[in-house]
């Protein structure tokens, strides 16, 4: 049995058990324990600690995302760095009680229940669990690629209230161990699946006062449909828009279904747009699409999912219209290639 330390957190007063090769955030989130974190792969910087007392091994950490100077100060990436002695550690961001319900790491074995194709280089998986897994809406799992020691990160797109199954997502990567070699090659129905998590902190996790603007690009629009189910459900906002770009038609899925959503609730407003296509919905980029319908964004709340480019060009979108900063959210869908130049 690997050799363990314990870790303690300065900022809650907390201590945990960590094994010499597990990284410290995997440590505290499976004791329940919610540290700051975004991608859990070292490519956000969300997670940094600082190391108060002891020594750590940085493993896999990108030296663009934890720079030589920050490791000489002492800093860490959680999702990274593992233990080689007992640690007194402290987060670079507040951690503090938002209100949100937390739900612990765990690791979880399903099957795949359904794989259907539903728009170009995007299918539909729904895995059935072994046992039941909560999670918040926007939260994601990691799945790992059979035969290898490759995890692959992706947002739940079911309602929050399921907790038997994970809807996911997934789009075609060209050589992608996880899509091109498995979910789009050998995955059928029947298959069993290794799935941890939940991670992550994008979503609405509690009742907001301010009306929300969501917007996704492709299949930025899973944690999306979760949370839209979510905060319909549980009357989370007042108002809510949701906003999903893509290039043709080909590039958009499950319209009616919010199409519906939009018919039978008078507080919720979708917006599919189409960026390389004359149809009669709304043409241009996305954000282009928020921009022309809000004059101002003051006192809306707004949540970004996609790539890079399009949750970069949605922040500027939501400050030009008086959002405040505080109030703007995102999630980063990047593939394995984006990865590898970080």
């Amino acid at each position: 049995m690997p050799e363990q330390h314990d870790v303690r957190l300065k900022t809650l007063e907390t201590q945990v058990a960590c094994a010499a090769d597990q990284n410290l955030l995997d440590a505290f989130l499976r004791a329940n324990t919610w540290l700051p974190h975004g991608c859990s792969q070292g490519t956000c910087g969300s997670c940094k600690m600082q190391v108060l007392e002891g020594e750590i091994d940085h493993r896999a950490s990108s030296e663009f995302i934890l720079t030589p100077h920050e490791r000489s100060e002492g800093l860490a990436l959680a999702c990274q760095a593992t233990p080689r002695s007992d640690l007194l550690v402290e987060p670079v961001a507040e951690v503090a009680d938002d209100g949100v319900v937390r739900h612990p790491l765990r690791d979880v074995l399903g099957t795949v229940s359904a794989l259907e194709d539903i728009a170009r280089d995007t299918r539909r998986l729904v895995i059935d669990l072994d046992e039941p897994l909560p999670f918040t809406a926007g939260q994601y799992v990691e799945l790992l690629v059979p035969g290898t020691e490759i995890r692959r990160q992706y947002s739940m797109a079911n309602a929050p209230a399921d907790t038997a199954s994970i809807e996911l997502h997934v789009r075609r990567t060209e050589g992608g161990a996880a899509t091109a070699g498995w979910i789009f090659a050998r995955m059928h129905v029947g298959d069993r699946v290794e799935v941890r998590g939940p991670f992550g902190v994008f979503g609405i996790g509690r009742p907001q006062n301010e009306p929300a603007i969501l917007v996704a690009g492709g299949t930025g629009l899973a944690p999306m449909k979760s949370i839209v189910a979510a905060a319909l459900a549980e009357d989370l906002v007042p108002e809510l828009w949701l906003y999903h770009g893509g290039r043709t038609e080909q590039d958009l899925y499950d319209v009616e279904f919010f199409r519906d959503l939009d018919f039978r609730h008078d507080h919720f407003h979708y917006r599919p747009v189409l960026s390389e296509q004359d149809w009669d919905g709304a043409n241009g980029m996305v954000t282009d699409a928020v921009l022309e319908e809000f004059p101002t964004c003051k006192g809306f709340a707004g949540y970004l999912c996609g790539p890079p480019a399009m949750v970069e060009a949605g922040r500027k979108v939501f400050k030009r219209r008086r959002m405040a900063p505080r109030l703007i959210h995102q999630e980063e869908f990047t593939d394995a290639s984006d990865l590898a130049r970080r």
